[in-house]
């Protein structure tokens, strides 16, 4: 284990699993234009993020059905069918956390999740096991890039954030982990690049 680094932390949406409203809906909404209006217009990211934040999905599909009635059908059917929005695992990066446990190194993640999405994905995604501890926006009502978020992590994971590498796909992310001392890594460039980072700083 590196003389630096003692604990990883995994961000989880486009890092370990791949996550895109459009995979939900494209297979609801057959017309290509009208997806793109419905995405751009109804099930937009902006309103997702606001369950990521806190807010209960139930009263973000309520607000959204009051505005567009005739889109009623296809606005309710997100939360039942909200795990068709992550359609697998990124390639290559599950196996780093496998490899990092198998070397005993302690592993923990931070996620901007939403409380009611992330109690039905936490049980399809067995790998998390390998987490001592995961801070979740939605349950903790703070969200990255916020650094009240950081600060509630290292206090949970109880690792100093020098001595922690922190993996996001997200640059305002990673900007706010940095500037609070973090060792960072800009997911960006896939699942070998990340490995040779962890190789080169003696994780695995």
């Amino acid at each position: 284990m590196s003389a630096e680094i003692d604990a990883v932390v995994w961000d989880i949406g486009h890092v370990l699993v791949q996550w895109s409203i459009r995979n939900l809906y494209e297979k609801l909404i057959p017309d290509p234009a009208e997806l793109d209006w419905f995405l751009a217009h109804v099930a937009t990211l902006p309103w997702h993020f606001r369950h990521d934040a806190g807010e209960p999905l139930a009263d973000l599909i309520a607000e959204k059905v009051a505005e567009y009635p005739e889109h009623r059908a296809l606005i309710e059917a997100y939360a039942p069918r909200w795990l068709d929005t992550i359609p697998g695992p990124i390639d290559g990066t599950p196996a780093l956390v496998e490899a990092l446990a198998a070397q005993g190194v302690p592993q923990f993640s931070i996620t901007n999740f939403g409380a009611d999405t992330w109690a039905m994905f936490r049980p399809t995604f067995p790998v998390l096991d390998h987490m001592g501890d995961i801070v979740v926006s939605g349950v903790e009502r703070l969200i990255k890039p916020d650094p009240a978020i950081f600060h509630l992590a290292a206090q949970r994971f109880g690792h100093a954030p020098e001595r922690m590498l922190f993996i996001d796909d997200n640059a305002a992310n990673i900007a706010s982990a940095s500037a609070l001392g973090w060792n960072v890594h800009h997911f960006t460039r896939g699942a070998e690049a990340l490995e040779a980072d962890m190789k080169a700083r003696g994780l695995i």
